[in-house]
């Protein structure tokens, strides 16, 4: 692990590492929930569901069929697509971190495994489109359904070859595993929903505490100069 590599691409995770979601998240879950006749009263079972792709969680979590999963992410958006969407909020300290990114001159893209159409609309709710270069989310329809996919995606979209200066910024093991998949370093950062454990394990290349850790991998050459 070397902490003084720096990067000129940052590839941000959405749920857990630029928004506290969890709100919304776990209220559209037990939402869809209900309508399977299970009352979920402990909202942090749900915590698990945050950020992982949706079918994933329900066949993981609660047993469900691929064909069931299906038809509860649909249940999900009618009470997300109204409300959930909005009950969120940006982490503290994530702002000032952005905006000295951009200073610096680097690169911002969001890679999440949200649908996109509903990462863009929360991404200019809080203000955010000024700092990103690009929002690449899953399809409503649920192509590019793995984090690996929307990575590749993005790296594709943004026309990015030197993948050596790119860090994947998330916060849990999928967003490490799907970089690592693509050939990306992959930061785990502590103040969302994973644990220095899950990060650790799934391989991710620097753990940090605080957001204002990420500024740690944004210098060098790339550090525009005024």
């Amino acid at each position: 692990m070397n902490d003084k590599r720096s990067y000129d691409t940052f590839f941000f995770d959405l749920d857990g590492t630029l928004t506290d979601s969890s709100l919304g998240i776990t209220n559209s879950v037990i939402y869809a929930l209900k309508k399977y006749g299970i009352e979920e009263t402990d909202r942090t079972k749900l915590y698990p569901f945050i950020g992982p792709p949706l079918t994933v969680s329900f066949e993981r979590y609660y047993g469900f069929s691929k064909e069931q999963s299906i038809e509860a992410v649909g249940y999900y958006r009618e009470y997300y697509r109204e409300k959930g969407i909005f009950e969120n909020r940006v982490y503290d300290g994530l702002v000032p971190v952005l905006e000295e990114l951009k200073r610096r001159g680097r690169t911002l893209v969001v890679a999440t495994s949200k649908p996109e159409p509903f990462a863009r609309k929360i991404i200019e709710h809080f203000g955010l489109n000024s700092y990103f270069d690009y929002v690449a989310g899953m399809e409503m329809d649920g192509g590019r359904g793995t984090k690996e996919a929307v990575i590749r995606y993005a790296l594709d979209a943004c026309r990015i070859a030197d993948k050596s200066k790119v860090l994947m910024v998330g916060d849990r093991e999928h967003d490490v595993i799907g970089a690592k998949k693509n050939g990306l370093d992959c930061i785990g950062v502590l103040y969302g929903f994973g644990s220095r454990e899950e990060l650790h394990e799934a391989g991710a290349d620097h753990i940090v505490s605080r957001p204002e850790d990420i500024l740690k991998y944004a210098h060098g050459a790339a550090v525009r100069t005024e």
